[in-house]
C-alpha cells in the first residue's frame, strides 16, 4: 500500500507540474497575441516562466522557447496513450508500421510481405506460410515487397478501424490486415501485371479496393519486343471486391480494366458528391520507351516532354455493369474489361493534367480533385460538377486509343502556385489544403474555395505559408486528412533523407518523419518533432483516431486460429497434451503456459514428418509465448488463446533443445524442452 500511495503521489505531482507548464505556455501564447499593441507589456519567454530544475535544464541544453513548446505538445508520459495511430508503409522492408501520435513512438511493425521472426510470420507457422503462399509470383516464392500506400477501411467515408490494406509495388500484390490482432490475413497477386503504384485506395464503404498499375506491359505476360509498345503493351486498374464479413478480398467478384499504355499513378476514390467514381493520375502519355544504351532519350527525358498528361476518370457503376453483362475477356484467368469497352461504355474518360503529375486527391466533400505535377509549380483543382457536365456534353476529342478526352478549360476550377516539385495533398477541417513540395523541401498550406471558403479568414485559392522540412518530402499525412471529416490537428511530413538531422550511422541514412502542428490558422505551422525512420523507405501513411480501433487484448477463446477465425481442430487444453503417430507422421499436441511446455520431451525417428500443434492456454494480457526450434527454421509467436501449427520433415538425427523466446516470467529460461530424433533403423 505504501508503494502504491507513493506512486500515486508521484503521478499527482507529475500531472500538477505538467498542468502548471501548460498554463504557463497558455499565458505566454495569450501574451504574444498583443505583439502589435505598443502599450502591451512584453511577453515573458517560456524559459523565463520555468522554475527551478526545469529552467536550468533548458538553459544547459540550449533549448529555445519553440523547443520547449514543441516538447510540451509531443511529450507523452509513460502509461498515457496516444491520441492517433499512424499506419505507414515500410517501403522495401515489405512491412507496415504503426506509430503513435503525437509521441511519434513506433508501436509495432506488422509483417506483411516479408517473413519476420519475432511475430513468427513465415518462419515455420503453417498459418502465415499459407498467407505468403497467396503472394507467389508465377509459382515462385517472393519473400520481400515494396509497400507504398496503406488504406484503412471506411464506412460512409470515415475510417472505421476494422482493416487496413497495403500494396506491394514491386510485385503487384495487395494484402489485407485485420486490426483486431494487427496481423496479415490475405495476400492476393494480380495475375495480369508485375507492378502497381496507385494502390491501395478504398471506396467510401470499402466495397472495392482499387489497385492502379504502374509500368505498362503485355497483360498476358507474354514476350513482346519494345518496338511493339503501343500495340501490345497496356496499363490496367484492378477493382478488388472486399467481403467485409469474411475479412477477405473475393477474387471471384474482382475484375480489371484495360488501359492505354500510359504509366498509371496514384488513385483516389470519390466521396459524397463524387461517390461512385474514382480517379487515377498518369504520366508518360508520350509512350516513351527509353533505351539510353542505344542512344535513345532516357525515360526521365522521354516521359517528360509533353506539357500535359492524363487524369483517368472512372465510373464504377458502369464498370460493374459491363462486368455483369459479360463484356470481359479472360487474361491469365482473370476477367478484364477491354479498352474499347471502357471507352465506348462511358467507363473511362481522360482529363489533361500538368506534366509529370503524381498526386490525385479528392477533397473531403468530393467536390474537387487536386492534382500536382512534379514539373509544374501549381496545384490544379478540377471541379467534379464540371467533369460531369463535360461528359454529358460529349468529349472534345479522343486519344489515339479512342478514349474520350475532356477539354482542360471545361473542367478546371482553379490553379494555385505553391512551389517547386508539388506532389501530394491532404486536407484539414478549416478549409486548408496541404501540399508536399519535393524540390523546395517544404509543406505548403493553401486555401480551398467554393464551399470551404467560409471556414477561415484567408482568401480562397491562395497560398498562405510554407514550412521547411528536412528533406525532400514525398507524401504527407494529416490526421484523418483524406476522409470526409478531417481533424486538422497534426500533419506528418514523410521525408526521403535526413542528412544532418541525426547521428551518422553509415552511408545508408535513416528517413525522417517530421510532425507539424497545423491546429492553428494563418502562417503558424511549426515542426514539433523529428522521428528517424530506420527501415526501408516509407511512402504514404494514414492517421486514424486511436479510439476507433478496438483490438483484442487476448484471442476470444482458447484454441483460436487467427487465420480462420474459428477454434482450431488441433486446439489442445490442459490435460489433453499428447504425441500421436500415424505412419511416418507424428502429431505433437502441446500446451504453453508460464513457465513450461507440455510435453517437454518429444521423441521421433529420422525420416518422420512432424506436425507440431501448440496452444497458449493463458488468458492474461501480455502472456505471449514463443517457440524456437534451433536448426529447424521454426520461430513462432503464440499469443494468449492462440493455437498455431508448424510442420517439417526430420532429415537428421540428434538432440535439439527447444525453448520459449518471449521473456514470459522469472523462470523463462526454464521454459524449454528436448526434441529427440532417433537414427533411422534404431
Amino acid at each position: 500500500m505504501v508503494a502504491i500511495a507513493t506512486l500515486n503521489r508521484r503521478k499527482i505531482w507529475a500531472i500538477a507540474l505538467t498542468m502548471a507548464l501548460v498554463a504557463v505556455f497558455a499565458a505566454v501564447a495569450c501574451s504574444s497575441g498583443d505583439e502589435d499593441d505598443p502599450t502591451a507589456a512584453p511577453a515573458a519567454s517560456a524559459q523565463g516562466q520555468l522554475g527551478g530544475d526545469a529552467k536550468s535544464i533548458a538553459e544547459r541544453r540550449g533549448l529555445s522557447d519553440a523547443d520547449i513548446e514543441a516538447a510540451l505538445k509531443t511529450f507523452t508520459p509513460t502509461g498515457v496513450m496516444d491520441e492517433y495511430l499512424m499506419f505507414s508503409s515500410g517501403g522495401h522492408s515489405g512491412q507496415l508500421h504503426v506509430i503513435g501520435m503525437p509521441s511519434m513512438r513506433l508501436l509495432k511493425t506488422i509483417a506483411v510481405f516479408t517473413p519476420e521472426s519475432w511475430q513468427g510470420y513465415g518462419i515455420g507457422s503453417n498459418e502465415s506460410e499459407e498467407v505468403l503462399e497467396g503472394g507467389r509470383v508465377n509459382g515462385d516464392e517472393v519473400l520481400w515487397g515494396d509497400t507504398h500506400h496503406p488504406a484503412l477501411t471506411e464506412t460512409a467515408g470515415e475510417y472505421d478501424g476494422e482493416f487496413v490494406f497495403t500494396n506491394d509495388k514491386a510485385n503487384a500484390r495487395v494484402a489485407v490486415i485485420s486490426l483486431k490482432d494487427f496481423e496479415t490475413k490475405q495476400i492476393v497477386k494480380n495475375p495480369i501485371t508485375l507492378s502497381d503504384h496507385g494502390a491501395t485506395m478504398v471506396t467510401p464503404n470499402s466495397e472495392w479496393v482499387i489497385e492502379g498499375g504502374q509500368y505498362a506491359m503485355p497483360l498476358s505476360g507474354d514476350y513482346a519486343p519494345i518496338s511493339d509498345y503501343q500495340e501490345k503493351y497496356r496499363g490496367m486498374v484492378t477493382m478488388w471486391k472486399f467481403d467485409r464479413a469474411a475479412g477477405r478480398i473475393d477474387t471471384t467478384q474482382s475484375f480489371a480494366i484495360e488501359l492505354p499504355p500510359y504509366w498509371q499513378d496514384l488513385c483516389d476514390a470519390g466521396k459524397l458528391v463524387s461517390e461512385g467514381w474514382f480517379v487515377c493520375g498518369s504520366f508518360n502519355t508520350e509512350m516513351a520507351t527509353g533505351g539510353n544504351q542505344d542512344g535513345n532519350p532516357p525515360f526521365e527525358a522521354g516521359a517528360s516532354q509533353a506539357d500535359m498528361d492524363y487524369l483517368h476518370v472512372f465510373n464504377i457503376e458502369k464498370a460493374i455493369a459491363a462486368r455483369d453483362a459479360g463484356k470481359t475477356v479472360q487474361i491469365q484467368g482473370f476477367p478484364v474489361i477491354p479498352l474499347e469497352v471502357a471507352a465506348s461504355d462511358g467507363i473511362l474518360h481522360l482529363v489533361p493534367e500538368p506534366k509529370s503529375p503524381h498526386g490525385a486527391d479528392v477533397t473531403p466533400g468530393g467536390e474537387y480533385i487536386v492534382v500536382s505535377g512534379k514539373l509544374d509549380p501549381h496545384v490544379t483543382i478540377y471541379s467534379f460538377d464540371k467533369i460531369i457536365a463535360a461528359i454529358a456534353a460529349g468529349p472534345a476529342e479522343t486519344d489515339s486509343f479512342g478514349v474520350p478526352v475532356l477539354a482542360f478549360d471545361d473542367v478546371v476550377e482553379a490553379q494555385v502556385e505553391v512551389g517547386l516539385g508539388p506532389l501530394h495533398t491532404q486536407f484539414d477541417n478549416k478549409g486548408y489544403a496541404y501540399t508536399s513540395l519535393f524540390l523546395d523541401s517544404a509543406v505548403a498550406r493553401w486555401t480551398l474555395g467554393g464551399p470551404y471558403a467560409s471556414l477561415n479568414p484567408d482568401p480562397e485559392w491562395s497560398l498562405i505559408t510554407k514550412t521547411q522540412v528536412h528533406y525532400n518530402v514525398g507524401h504527407i499525412a494529416a490526421a484523418e486528412g483524406d476522409t470526409v471529416s478531417p481533424d486538422g490537428k497534426y500533419l506528418v511530413s514523410l521525408n526521403k533523407w535526413s542528412l544532418d538531422r541525426f547521428n551518422l550511422v553509415g552511408p545508408l541514412l535513416p528517413q525522417n518523419f517530421q510532425l507539424l502542428d497545423i491546429e492553428g490558422t494563418g502562417e503558424e505551422m511549426p515542426v514539433i518533432y523529428d522521428m528517424p525512420v530506420g527501415f526501408g523507405e516509407p511512402h504514404y501513411a494514414q492517421i486514424i483516431k486511436a479510439d476507433k480501433i478496438h483490438a483484442w487484448e487476448v484471442y476470444p477463446e482458447i484454441g483460436f486460429n487467427p487465420l480462420t477465425g474459428e477454434i482450431d481442430p488441433s486446439a489442445t487444453l490442459a490435460g489433453e497434451e499428447r504425441v500421436e503417430r500415424d505412419g511416418n507422421t507424428v502429431h505433437v499436441y502441446m500446451t504453453a503456459v508460464r513457465s513450461h511446455f507440455t510435453p517437454e520431451h518429444v521423441t521421433v525417428k529420422e525420416g518422420d514428418h512432424v506436425a507440431w500443434h501448440i496452444t497458449n492456454i493463458e488468458r492474461g494480457l501480455d502472456a505471449t509465448h514463443g517457440f524456437a526450434m534451433p536448426g529447424k527454421n521454426v520461430s513462432l509467436s503464440i499469443e494468449p488463446g492462440e493455437t498455431i501449427t508448424t510442420e517439417f520433415d526430420v532429415t537428421d538425427d540428434g538432440v535439439f533443445p527447444f525453448y520459449c523466446t518471449e521473456f514470459c516470467s522469472a523462470l523463462h529460461l526454464e521454459m524449454a524442452g528436448y526434441f529427440l530424433v532417433e537414427p533411422s533403423g534404431s
